[in-house]
């Protein structure tokens, strides 16, 4: 698999631990990026950190700053910032179940896809896959990624799983916020019949490979246009030396029955077995896969 893990640990699902690797759902698309040029000397241009009275300043002598109010800074260190991070945790627990529907658009914000990490996780895998299927559920939990917590869902695809990273409630803004001011009134009947005759006779499959970004297209066409054309200005950029500075669970159908079992009694003993499994399991670390790119945006 030619992508790299975006993140590898564990699903659990009470005491069922399923080891899984998350690959991106997702990747850039043909957008056309440009550098800016200075036109004498045909050299990119590059821009430098710099100080209103000051000038340029070493990024050693740089902090990072919260706005308090205009001009008034809150300034932290980088290790400052680094002490109040979440521990990475390879642990993904499943914590609520909800209906399918239930989650508003809004809410979704990027798709990653879950495989098992090795033979001995599939049929875990499958397990959880199918059970969400059957009880047309998506699973909710939080992941632990570079520091931070992210808010994810977990549903069925084919025959596989994709997890959702999910915006938090702060992120979203509400849909009444711009509709309240809508009149609440209903269409015209002879119109909304009209308009529903177009939609279903323009009814088909969803085939996202016919449609493309026509902007995108004609950049293309014409840089391909500039390329060819007599007296083309194409520059070579030379670089110049930069200034030197200084775990399984074993026995699967035993751990469901022991999960569902765990949910209708508290006692002491239970208490203490599923601590104890829980720690087997941790003990199990998943086998790792890797298997990187430069990003540069005009």
């Amino acid at each position: 698999m030619a992508a790299r893990a975006y993140w590898q640990g564990q699903i659990r699902l009470a005491l069922v631990s399923i080891p899984v690797e998350i690959y991106p759902a997702t990747k850039s698309g043909a957008a056309v990026s440009f550098r800016q040029i200075h036109e004498p000397s045909g050299k990119p241009i590059k821009y430098e950190k710099v100080v209103s009275g000051v000038g340029p300043v070493d990024p050693d002598e740089i902090l990072k700053g919260y706005e308090l109010s205009k001009g008034n800074y809150v300034l932290l260190q980088q290790d400052e910032i680094e002490a109040v991070k979440i521990e990475s945790r390879k642990t993904l627990e499943l914590v609520q179940f909800v209906e399918a529907d239930a989650i508003d658009v809004l809410y979704y914000e990027k798709p990653y896809f879950v495989l098992p990490a090795d033979d001995l996780a599939e049929e875990a895998y499958a397990v959880l896959r199918d059970a969400l299927r059957r009880t047309k559920k998506v699973g909710l939990g939080q992941l632990s990624v570079r520091g931070r917590e992210q808010l994810v869902s977990l549903k069925p695809c084919g025959r596989g799983l994709v997890l959702e990273v999910l915006r938090y409630a702060d992120e979203v803004t509400r849909a009444q916020t711009y509709f309240r001011s809508l009149p609440d009134m209903e269409a015209d009947a002879d119109l909304l019949d009209l308009a529903t005759t177009i939609i279903e006779k323009k009814t088909g499959l969803f085939k996202p490979e016919e449609f493309h970004d026509r902007y995108v297209d004609a950049l293309h066409q014409l840089i391909e246009k500039k390329k060819k054309a007599k007296g083309k200005r194409v520059i070579e950029d030379v670089e110049e030396d930069a200034p030197s500075r200084g775990a399984n669970v074993i026995d699967l159908m035993a751990a469901l029955k022991k999960s569902v079992g765990d949910g209708s009694g508290s006692s002491k003993k239970s208490a203490t077995k599923k601590a104890t499994s829980r720690s087997t399991a941790k003990s199990k670390p998943s086998r790792s896969r890797a298997t990187t790119a430069r990003k540069k945006s005009a």
